[in-house]
């Protein structure tokens, strides 16, 4: 059975975007990213200050990378979100793991986040999605309804549950964000599905990027998975 998700850290904006996806019978995913909300009750009930706090702000991409003072997860631009529903950013590997063991869950594997992303599990899909086949982007043939750096409604991030459903019902698990991965090579770990920032091609499977572990940006958050079982 899933293992139930801690009354306190459940999603406060709809019972229906906090119940996590089951994937087939290996394991369930958050269907929207983890959002300021969450993290910051996390954060609150842990007494901690994320690594952007502690350093005086989080990354933006300049002329190279470069410190934005007064960025972090709760004001991601420097001022308040227009809304805590946006997904938590400026949050390292570390951080985000943390948090994911607090919920009884873990960062996702790659071929876990890709199996989600791309594969539709669900017996009876919604829209047009048919069942075990794989799509190009997580919001299927084309990727419209992503938060990327075309024509969308979102100049920076959406909100949760903002976007286009994709492949087995997941939100905003291409663009809008980055998403931490569990995945490391040394002082690295991967991350996937693009953000805001750029285009739909950075949505793509074969599209994942390594980025250092203490890192943290305006353009990176995560999700968290979920064994099924005991």
């Amino acid at each position: 059975m899933l293992r139930t998700l801690p009354m306190s850290l459940l999603i406060p904006f709809s019972a229906a975007l906090a119940e996590p996806v089951a994937i087939g019978d290996r394991f369930a995913i958050d269907r929207t990213e983890v959002t300021i909300a969450e993290f910051q009750e996390f954060a609150r009930a842990k007494g901690m200050k994320t690594a952007a706090e502690r350093n005086g702000g989080g990354f933006e991409y300049g002329a190279g990378w470069e410190r934005r003072p007064g960025w972090w997860y709760q004001r991601p631009f420097g001022e308040d979100p227009a809304s805590t529903s946006e997904p938590a950013v400026h949050v390292s590997w570390s951080e985000a793991g943390n948090f994911c063991s607090e919920r009884n869950g873990r960062l996702p594997t790659a071929e876990e986040w890709q199996l989600a992303a791309y594969t539709e599990t669900r017996q009876k899909p919604t829209g047009s999605f048919e069942t075990g086949r794989t799509y190009t982007y997580p919001t299927g043939d084309t990727p419209a309804g992503l938060n990327v750096n075309a024509d969308d409604p979102w100049p920076h991030h959406a909100a949760a549950g903002a976007t286009a459903m994709g492949v087995n019902g997941l939100q905003e698990i291409g663009g809008n964000a980055w998403e931490w991965l569990a995945d490391r090579r040394g002082g690295e770990a991967l991350t996937a599905g693009g953000s805001w920032w750029y285009g739909p091609d950075k949505t793509r499977r074969e599209a994942m990027q390594w980025k250092a572990t203490d890192f943290y940006a305006v353009y990176v958050g995560f999700r968290c998975v979920y064994d099924i079982g005991e």
